[in-house]
């Protein structure tokens, strides 16, 4: 073909591209999150430090694509697979149980929903690849990454199946964690109880309060009055109504948490301080999470399930119902309030919440090490959020659907998805250049 007649094709291309960009952006961001101006700014700009910074800000973009492609391991319609939604490599951490034991897992359910159990292996794939990527690693290497997490999920599912392991009882934890993860749970034995505490409050006259800086500053009188009006509500969702529990629960301090996630910007998010014990200096306080969560993504995109949302219209709820379906113990301070017409959901922010560092990734084998872990980990989160919970809403095992829909040929499964992963990593890329050129021309 003449050049000039590839360069225009290639314009044309791009140019209908950038449009799809920009109208998605304008829906999502615009229309339905409603951020103003300078929250749009401010999340553009974290989306545009990398093109994995750029799709885990745009799940929106992800779920458009994915869900007009066809794929031969889906299950059926009628078979969905309560799935975490926004599945990607920084949501994994470790965190400490409610046995107190530490743990490495999911960590994050905003987007919790019901769909095709393949949506979340599709976008944690294409993650991989992403991070591949950013430790400069070549296609055969990142591919390899894919490989052996999606064995690793594809072999674990087929035990849950076959009822040789039990998804309810199934945990990594540093008895059964292996290399960088193993690592990261020795490392966090040695942190104290009270690590976050101290590092987001004061002592002030003997009462602990909190520290403002630049993510945390106090709220408005209306955001004070707002949340404490709202806190009897929470209290009922955790039943904690004795006076003992009351106490517990007593509100010593509230701040405005700035600063943290992408795709969460423009949702407010506060912390509270709790009376949580008798110690002195507030030592045995406890720190609450107040998160504001809306509609999760995927609902725009998954078919419309009536018995979902008549258990779950409450978005709080939903998340927190996600949450306890997927982990073997959940957060005992998970509950849900709303102020106004807004949904929140709380949860407690362990002083061990933490994350793998990409650069602790050293090598090639501590990234198939993590891989494989976190495949693990996927399947125990699907085949556990099924007929096995009690406030689940399937009435089948999620886990016997899944190996159907696989088929026996682990090799064609692994090679196909891992396949589709890669080039959709090149697509991202892509996106991430006409995005960053679409910034520039928003900023004229």
């Amino acid at each position: 073909m003449d050049s000039k007649l590839t360069e225009r094709v290639k314009l044309t291309q791009n140019k209908l591209r950038k449009r799809t960009l920009s109208a998605i952006f304008q829906e999502f961001d615009n229309k339905i999150m409603m951020l103003e101006r300078g929250k749009r700014a401010e999340k553009y700009q974290k989306m545009a430090a990398t093109p994995f910074s750029f799709f885990r800000g745009s799940a929106y973009l992800f779920y458009f694509d994915v869900s007009r492609e066809w794929f031969p391991y889906h299950t059926p319609a009628d078979r969905p697979t309560w799935i975490q939604g926004d599945l990607h490599f920084e949501n994994f951490g470790a965190f400490r149980n409610e046995r107190g034991a530490l743990v490495y897992d999911v960590n994050d359910f905003d987007e919790g929903y019901l769909g095709s159990y393949l949506y979340d292996l599709l976008r944690m794939s294409v993650s991989i690849a992403l991070v591949g990527r950013l430790k400069e690693q070549p296609v055969y290497s990142q591919f390899a990454a894919i490989e052996a997490y999606l064995r690793a999920y594809s072999k674990q599912m087929r035990r849950f199946a076959k009822g040789k392991d039990d998804p309810a009882t199934f945990t990594i934890d540093i008895e059964s964690a292996e290399g960088p993860v193993k690592k990261l749970l020795k490392k966090l034995q040695k942190r104290r109880d009270l690590h976050f505490l101290e590092k987001v409050t004061a002592l002030v006259q003997e009462h602990r309060q909190f520290a403002a800086n630049e993510e945390i500053v106090p709220p408005t009188d209306e955001e004070r009055a707002a949340l404490l009006e709202a806190w009897p509500d929470y209290l009922a969702t955790v039943a904690a109504d004795d006076a003992e529990e009351l106490r517990h629960f007593q509100v010593k301090d509230i701040a405005v948490k700035h600063g943290s996630g992408t795709a969460s910007i423009g949702l407010d998010r506060f912390y509270m301080l709790i009376e949580a014990g008798e110690e002195e200096q507030g030592e045995d306080d406890v720190v609450l999470e107040v998160k504001e969560v809306r509609v999760p993504v995927p609902a725009y995109f998954m078919p419309y399930d009536e018995t979902f949302w008549s258990m779950f219209g409450h978005q709080g709820q939903r998340v927190t119902m996600t949450q306890k379906a997927m982990h073997h113990e959940a957060d005992p301070y998970l509950g849900w309030l709303s102020i106004g017409e807004r949904h929140f959901y709380v949860r407690e922010r362990s002083p061990y919440k933490k994350r793998l560092k990409l650069e602790s990734l050293e090598t090639m084998g501590d990234l198939l090490s993590v891989t494989e872990c976190m495949g693990h980990l996927t399947a125990k989160m699907h085949a556990r959020a099924d007929a096995d919970v009690e406030q689940g809403i399937l009435s089948y095992h999620s886990e016997k659907e899944i190996v159907k829909a696989m088929g026996s040929d682990e090799d064609g499964f692994c090679l196909s998805i891992g396949q589709w992963a890669i080039s959709y990593a090149d697509q991202v890329e892509h996106d991430y250049s006409l995005f960053t050129d679409w910034l520039i021309g928003r900023k004229k």
